[in-house]
């Protein structure tokens, strides 16, 4: 499943044989900014992932692509966007694992 906000794409996923826990990646291009900012919005990204985790269902991949423009969103901002990029996703997926 996919949830888009202005800054951030979050894909979610059920994989087969998945390990029990959720598994986080991140997508930042180089569209984003050099080397230096990539590595700060990851930094970013993850630091406001961790604490979500427990939102994530089990067993479940998740990829939080960033957009460009992100490094100039503050941080409080940022935060409300993962966080309801994800919720949605979330929701969409277990909608879906409803249905089938």
């Amino acid at each position: 499943m996919r949830s888009a906000r202005s800054h951030v794409v979050v894909h979610l996923a059920l994989l087969p044989e998945a390990p029990e826990g959720p598994r986080v990646g991140f997508v930042v291009s180089k569209k984003v900014g050099n080397s230096v900012v990539r590595h700060r919005v990851t930094r970013r990204l993850r630091e406001i992932i961790r604490p979500r985790l427990s939102l994530l269902p089990s067993g479940s991949t998740c990829i939080v692509r960033a957009l460009p423009g992100i490094d100039d969103v503050p941080f409080a901002q940022l935060t409300e966007q993962v966080d309801s990029a994800v919720r949605a996703a979330a929701t969409k997926l277990c909608g879906a694992r409803a249905v089938r």
